[in-house]
């Protein structure tokens, strides 16, 4: 056996074993921990919310999912400032492309407008059911990808995406900043009406913000995917 063929193995041999003696020493707790159980046992009557998981991102860890878009942003940031100075390989243009078929092109007339509205239903009723801003956002996005896959040759405005990306962000902010002037603390979503419990207006401000949240890293895939496509079209 090689060096080069023993050393992954004893670096999986060293990993499984770390697993396995996580694993076999796991106990779970008996009863929640005492932040785990005030969001237990609080988060509906302080915030108004039928989904307690999401209530709990939106509110309570705010700071964390800002920090989560943040990087985001920066992200789609570095890969479009990096493409935009990459040096593509000559001989190839847009018009190069070959022509989607009818299938494909047919299938995304139809479905695009379903996956946006999908998307957009996602990130308004994450108050109230499974999703939320980033899983909106991501399924918005995928109608961008349809798109771009049906017709290679498709332009899309970086100057509308980075509006749409800048607005929700700045919003998203002064929504923070109106829940520690207005309420008690950062993106605190008492600043507007709790509303009736598990009605669409309801959970105060959790819907606005997540809808600005899906606005935003819907723009943020999308910027992605537009710099990642126009880059290849120049190859």
């Amino acid at each position: 056996m090689t060096t080069r063929t023993a050393i992954p193995l004893v670096l999986l041999a060293l990993l499984g074993t770390a697993f396995f003696t996580l694993f076999a020493g796991y106990v779970p707790d008996a009863e929640l921990n005492r932040t785990a159980a005030y969001y237990a046992n609080q988060t509906v009557a302080e915030t108004g919310a039928q989904n307690v998981v999401t209530a709990i991102i939106v509110t309570y860890r705010g700071l964390d999912t800002l920090g989560e878009v943040t990087v985001l942003f920066l992200t789609a940031a570095i890969v479009g400032l990096v493409l935009a100075h990459s040096k593509a390989p000559k001989g190839r243009s847009g018009s190069g492309f070959l022509p989607s078929g009818e299938l494909l092109t047919t299938g995304t007339r139809m479905l695009v407008p379903v996956i946006l509205l999908f998307g957009a239903y996602v990130f308004v009723n994450g108050h109230l059911t499974p999703g939320g801003g980033f899983q909106g956002g991501a399924i918005v996005a995928s109608g961008l990808l349809l798109m771009l896959l049906a017709d290679p040759a498709e332009r899309f405005s970086h100057g509308l995406i980075s509006r749409i990306e800048s607005s929700a962000g700045l919003t998203y902010v002064i929504l923070g900043l109106l829940g520690m002037i207005l309420a008690g603390g950062f993106l605190d979503n008492r600043i507007l009406p709790l509303g009736t419990f598990g009605s669409i207006l309801s959970a105060g401000a959790i819907p606005l913000i997540y809808i600005l949240i899906g606005l935003k890293v819907g723009a943020e895939f999308s910027s992605i995917l537009t710099s990642l496509e126009e880059t290849e079209d120049a190859e």
